[in-house]
C-alpha cells in the first residue's frame, strides 16, 4: 500500500486535476490511497465565511457565492452539462447553509472546524468522479469516519487506537481509495480539523495504521529545498534527510513538511517521499533512516509575523520557576505557539506565533504581574548547520532584537 498526498497548489484548478490523474496513470494506481486538500486558496475563501457569520452576516451569502463560483468553474472544465457532479456540489453547499442556519454555537474555533472543512469535501468529491470518468475506478472515504480525535477544535489530537481500527475494517488492497486530508471528527461526530497543513499529518496516520510501504507528497517543487526559495537566494535541493533531521527542521518551522507528519512514520521506518507533481519520476527528497542530510549544507527557515514578548519581574525580583510555570500556563491557555526561549537572571524573553488572536488577552494577564513588553510583526529566522562566515554575512542587513546560538543552530529574532 502506498499513500499518496495532493496538496491545494497541486489542485488548484481544472489543470491541476488532470495532472493528478496523469501522475496516477504514469506510475499505477492500485493500492493506493489519496490523501486531497482543498483546491488552491479554498481554505482561505472559506475562513472568509466563517468571518462573515461573525463580524458581517450580511456578507454571508457572497462569500458562500465566491466558493460555488470557484467550483463550478473548474467542474465546468472537466464534466459534461448533466453530470451527477453538478448535483453533489449543489447538496454540498446546501449542508453548509444548513449549518450556518441552525449553528447555536458561540464558539469561534468550533464554526471554523464545520465550515472550512467543506474545503476538502468539495475537492474529494470532484476529483474521485472525474478519475471515474478517466476510467480510474475508485472508493470515495469520508476521513471523518476514519479519524477520530479529541474535541480540540482546529488542533484536534488523534485517538490512536479507535482511528486505527477504523482505517484498517475500510481499506483494503488492490484498491484506488480517496480522502480528505485535515480533517476528522469528535466523540459527537463532529468535525475537528488537524491544523493548518494538516493534509501531510493526515497522510502519516494512514500510513502508520496501513503499514504501507511509502508516503509520497506531491509539490509544486523539486523537493525538500534548504530554504523557500521566495525568500532565500541560491537555494538546493536536500536528496537525502534522516528522520531527526526532518522533525528538526519541521518544528522550526520548515513548510515543505508537516511537524506531527513525521512521527508515525518514524515509528515504523516507513519512507517519506518529497517530488514534483510536475516531474512525478524525478527522485525528489527521501526522508527515511539513514544519513543526516545530503548534500551536508547549511538550512534556512523563517516564520514571519511572530512577536516577541520581554518580560521581567515588578519588584526585579529574579525570574524563578513559579514566575516561569505560570506563564507557560497562560502560554498554553492561550494557544500560543512558542517558538524560541531566552530568559537571565531577572528577565524572560519568548518569540510566539499568535495564530489564534488571542495575544491582547494574554498580555493584559501578563501586565498583572510582570514589566510587559511586545513587539509584533517580528521575523523569526533559523539556520542550522551554520558557520560562522555565513552568520556574519546573514546578519549584517538586519536588525537582531534577539539572538540565541546553539551547538549547530542559530535564531534570531529580527525586524526585518
Amino acid at each position: 500500500m502506498q499513500i499518496y498526498k495532493f496538496g491545494g497548489a497541486s489542485v488548484k484548478d481544472a489543470n491541476g486535476v488532470k495532472n493528478l490523474v496523469s501522475v496516477l496513470q504514469e506510475l499505477g494506481a492500485k493500492n493506493t490511497v489519496i490523501v486531497v486538500s482543498a483546491m488552491g486558496k479554498t481554505t482561505n475563501a472559506l475562513e472568509k465565511v466563517v468571518h462573515s457569520y461573525f463580524q458581517d452576516k450580511d456578507n454571508i451569502a457572497a462569500s458562500i457565492q465566491e466558493n460555488i463560483d470557484f467550483h463550478l468553474n473548474v467542474v465546468n472544465q472537466l464534466f459534461p452539462k448533466g453530470h451527477v457532479i453538478f448535483e453533489k456540489i449543489n447538496t454540498l453547499f446546501t449542508d453548509l447553509n444548513g449549518f450556518i442556519a441552525r449553528n447555536k454555537s458561540p464558539q469561534y474555533d468550533f464554526v471554523y472546524d464545520q465550515i472550512v472543512s467543506y474545503g476538502e469535501l468539495l475537492s474529494t468529491t470532484i476529483i474521485s468522479l472525474y478519475l471515474e470518468e478517466q476510467k480510474l475506478k475508485n472508493t470515495w472515504l469520508d476521513a471523518r469516519e476514519l479519524i477520530k480525535t479529541d474535541d480540540s477544535n482546529r488542533d484536534a489530537q488523534v485517538i490512536w487506537d479507535i482511528t486505527q481500527r477504523n482505517i484498517i475494517a475500510a481499506i483494503s488492497e488492490k484498491t484506488l481509495y480517496i480522502t480528505q486530508g485535515f480533517i476528522g471528527s469528535d466523540q459527537n461526530n463532529f468535525t475537528t480539523t488537524l491544523g493548518r497543513e494538516g493534509s501531510d499529518y493526515t497522510g502519516g496516520i494512514l500510513a502508520y495504521c496501513l503499514g504501507a510501504d511509502s508516503l509520497t507528497i506531491w509539490k509544486d517543487v523539486p523537493g525538500v529545498l534548504n530554504g523557500d526559495p521566495r525568500v532565500f537566494e541560491n537555494t538546493q535541493l536536500l536528496h537525502q534527510i534522516s528522520y531527526e533531521e526532518a522533525i528538526e527542521l519541521a518544528f522550526y518551522g520548515a513548510s515543505v513538511i508537516h511537524p506531527k507528519t513525521l512521527q508515525p512514520l518514524q515509528r515504523k521506518e516507513i519512507p517519506l517521499f518529497v517530488k514534483s507533481f510536475l516531474n512525478p519520476k524525478e527522485n525528489g527528497t527521501a526522508v527515511s533512516k539513514g544519513q543526516m542530510l545530503v548534500p551536508d549544507v547549511p538550512c534556512f527557515i523563517v516564520k514571519k509575523n511572530q512577536v516577541l514578548i520581554s518580560l521581567s519581574s515588578l519588584d526585579f525580583s529574579l525570574m524563578m520557576e513559579g514566575n516561569i510555570g505560570e506563564l507557560f500556563q497562560l502560554l498554553g491557555k492561550y494557544k500560543m505557539k512558542v517558538d524560541l526561549i531566552q530568559n537571565s537572571a531577572i528577565s524572560f524573553s519568548v518569540c510566539v506565533d499568535n495564530k489564534f488572536n488571542n495575544l491582547d488577552i494574554l498580555l493584559q494577564h501578563l501586565k498583572a504581574k510582570f514589566r510587559v513588553s511586545a513587539k509584533q510583526g517580528v521575523s523569526l529566522y533559523t539556520i542550522r548547520h551554520f558557520n560562522d562566515k555565513l552568520l556574519q554575512s546573514f546578519e549584517k542587513d538586519k536588525t537582531v532584537l534577539l539572538k540565541q546560538v546553539a551547538q549547530n543552530t542559530v535564531q534570531l529574532v529580527t525586524l526585518n
